[in-house]
């Protein structure tokens, strides 16, 4: 018995040393393995060849959209010595290998959130002025920069305004507003968006068929939504549906294990709604809340399922749906039933719902109320 323990013991930590989580393993090392955020890896690319590289960029935008990673893309091409037709790094030269190695000395990273003092930012203005051994350029790059404090800026603003020309500096923050105009105005401001639910979803696919999980679309889709436009969130949520599911991921999985609802109850909601059916209703609302499901999460999930049937209305707007290829057909059909009119006047009970939520001391009525008074309106509008 004891062996096997220690059997065991030591077999857990080889394991766990072995596995890399996906955000990282997976993490795009050139500008064309960077997901959705053409533009602007185009115009990184672009200035490098044209040699227009600015002395101090600001990448912000929302977490997990790739703001690091793109500064650490372009702190290696930069400093590479044989940079392809394609602006893309060789790895094969003296700066990309120490680079690859996490051994560059001529790449700093600093995170502002830990290392926010004037003492922090005096000790890296003492490293610029050392020219770099390796590579063309120093590169500074400081990661949620908004949390330095007002002292820290002002001790930075010299150096960000009159650098050495081999210095450059990636400011990436998710909060521009907070950082003072001074800096700003030093800087190449690049906004990087939120990433699109489809985009994550091929990229999901992508991680997937390349660890041999075998990953339903519409589940995927779950797993996007759910990660709200973060390229990172989605693929931790990916490897927490791996270790529940193992190499064979369903939509039924996914929605028990981040508790999201079916899609289905909204449909089922809004035929009861448009059938009159008032008594289903309320049977159907006891039901989501026996399951455990919050009233607020599913004021705001009815709230996307009527906005969607109001997108549905023009085939201008469809694209406008996040949703899967499978549930395009059940809303646009569903739409079909519901007058403009009608889905305009339920978004604004259902968001005055959403208001009145917080203050309510009886949640659950606050709920019947929005979907009886909904169903109110249908049956008027009808009449």
């Amino acid at each position: 018995m004891a062996f096997w323990l220690l059997l065991f013991l030591r077999i857990i930590p080889i394991l766990m040393e072995n596995f890399v989580v996906s955000a990282r393993k997976y993490r795009p090392a050139t500008f064309d393995t960077v997901v959705g955020q053409k533009s602007i890896t185009n115009t990184l690319k672009n200035a490098i060849r044209t040699n227009h590289v600015a002395q101090a960029f600001l990448f912000t935008g929302p977490r997990g959209v790739g703001k690091t990673t793109c500064a650490r893309i372009l702190a290696k091409t930069i400093n590479c010595e044989n940079l392809d037709d394609n602006i893309e790094a060789c790895n094969e030269c003296l700066p990309c290998k120490e680079f690859n190695a996490s051994n560059a000395f001529n790449v700093h990273e600093l995170d502002a959130a830990s290392n926010n003092s004037v003492e922090g930012i005096r000790t890296l203005v003492d490293q610029v002025r050392i020219p770099p051994q390796i590579g063309k350029y120093k590169v500074y790059i400081i990661d949620e920069v908004h949390m330095l404090t007002t002292n820290a800026f002002n001790a930075f603003l010299k150096t960000l305004e009159e650098p050495p020309k081999y210095a450059k500096f990636i400011l990436a923050t998710t909060d521009k507003h907070k950082i003072i105009p001074t800096i700003l105005s030093r800087c190449q401001i690049f906004d990087f968006a939120r990433i699109t639910v489809d985009d994550i979803v091929k990229h999901l696919q992508y991680v997937a068929g390349s660890q041999g999980v075998t990953a339903d679309r519409n589940a995927l889709h779950i797993i996007a939504q759910k990660a709200d436009g973060a390229l990172r969130d989605s693929l931790s949520i990916f490897d927490q549906m791996v270790s529940f599911s193992g190499n064979n991921i369903s939509y039924q999985q996914v929605i028990e294990n981040l508790n999201v609802l079916d899609y289905d109850y909204y449909f089922k909601i809004t035929d009861h709604i448009i059938e009159g059916k008032t008594s289903e209703l309320l049977l159907l609302i006891n039901e989501i809340i026996y399951k455990g499901f919050d009233p607020a999460e599913f004021i705001t999930g009815f709230g996307e399922h009527l906005r969607n049937l109001m997108v549905c209305q023009s085939q201008v707007t469809v694209s406008l749906m996040e949703v899967s290829g499978d549930l395009h057909t059940k809303y646009l059909e569903q739409a079909k039933a519901c007058p403009p009119e009608f889905l305009l006047r339920a978004l604004e009970i259902n968001t005055q719902a959403d208001l009145n939520y917080k203050e309510s001391s009886n949640k659950r009525l606050t709920v019947e109320l929005l979907l009886l008074q909904i169903a109110a309106l249908k049956k008027k509008a009808l009449n």
